[in-house]
């Protein structure tokens, strides 16, 4: 046999065994029987198919079982192709069982496939986290605002952990307990001295109910004082009021500066009409002479009348008037 034949031979035989560990996960299927986990080549091979990485399945298997715990490989490999976690839920099953917590495959999935960190809420289990709410700001009954911080010690909850509500709920029924709170507060000077009061309210509301998480306590961090909006809303009202005040004065003046103006055109008609009839009074002199009506010396009787008393009247007027120093 000729030796490029024999070449051909080898590569075909690399290329052969290449293309047989690369689709079968021989190793892994090492590392499985030495880890005393029953699985089958075939298995192997019908995961490829399914196209399903091995990998992903056995080695969070392999874990398990040196963990005590008793997983199927088929619900791994069903919830891993609806989209699961394989070894976020098995680490989970893990911790729950080392924390002595009850946590079966099935719960631990779904709240996986709910989009929930399965293995944060058993760790939130066992140790309780700390929540800090945002400033919420309220105001007294005696109109002087405070700002409070709240922190809350929440515990997971897993039996409500698909369906309930989340962090931002927990902190909404906090705020709207501490408005609340604040806002029956006779004086301001109660909450800053007896700031309990605020925990004691808002707990006895049963805020965890429908979230997932149980409510250990609730600290009031921080408590301040704000403005005095009580003052600020009086200052407002009178400078409303104020302004209404001016806007109903112009309106009287406009109204009594129209009403002059309106005196002033009669005073101006009366004065015309006046004139007119003064106008006409020669007239009717004339026409009583013409007509024999009056005579001269009765005209000149009434012109010296006339003229006597626009002297008497000077006269009154200059003895009344104060002579000028």
């Amino acid at each position: 046999m000729e030796y490029w034949v024999i070449g051909l031979i080898i590569v075909a035989c690399v290329l052969f065994l290449s293309l047989f560990f690369s689709f079968v996960p021989v190793t892994l299927w090492i590392s499985a029987i030495a880890a005393n986990v029953r699985v089958s080549i075939i298995t192997l091979v019908g995961m490829r198919l399914r196209r399903v990485v091995p990998s992903r399945i056995i080695n969070p298997l392999i874990k398990a079982e040196k963990a005590g715990l008793n997983l199927n490989i088929n619900k791994l490999e069903a919830h891993y192709l609806a989209g699961g976690n394989v070894d976020r839920v098995v680490n989970s099953l893990i911790a729950a069982q080392r924390a002595n917590i009850s946590l079966e495959f099935e719960r631990a999935a779904a709240i996986d496939l709910a989009g929930r960190d399965v293995l944060e809420a058993v760790q939130m289990s066992v140790n309780p986290k700390v929540i800090e709410t945002p400033i919420v700001a309220a105001i007294a009954k005696d109109g002087i605002e405070l700002k409070a911080k709240a922190k809350i010690t929440v515990r997971a909850n897993i039996d409500r952990l698909v369906g309930g509500a989340g962090e931002s709920t927990v902190i909404a029924r906090v705020g709207e307990g501490i408005v609340t709170t604040i806002g029956s507060a006779e004086s301001h000077k109660e909450v800053l001295e007896n700031p309990d009061k605020i925990s004691r309210t808002v707990l006895s509301k049963g805020l965890e109910s429908g979230t997932a998480f149980e409510i250990l306590s609730i600290d009031i961090a921080d408590v301040d004082v704000g403005r005095n909006i009580g003052a600020q809303l009086q200052t407002d009202q009178a400078e409303a009021d104020k302004r209404i005040a001016q806007a109903k004065a112009e309106e009287r003046r406009a109204m009594a500066v129209a009403r002059e103006q309106e005196m002033v055109a009669q005073v101006q008609e009366m004065r015309a009409k006046v004139v007119e009839a003064e106008a006409e009074i020669p007239k009717a002199i004339a026409t009583a002479l013409r007509e024999g009506k009056l005579g001269v010396m009765d005209y000149y009787n009434m012109q010296n009348i006339i003229s006597d008393t626009k002297m008497r009247n000077a006269i009154s007027s200059s003895e009344t008037t104060p002579p000028v120093k």
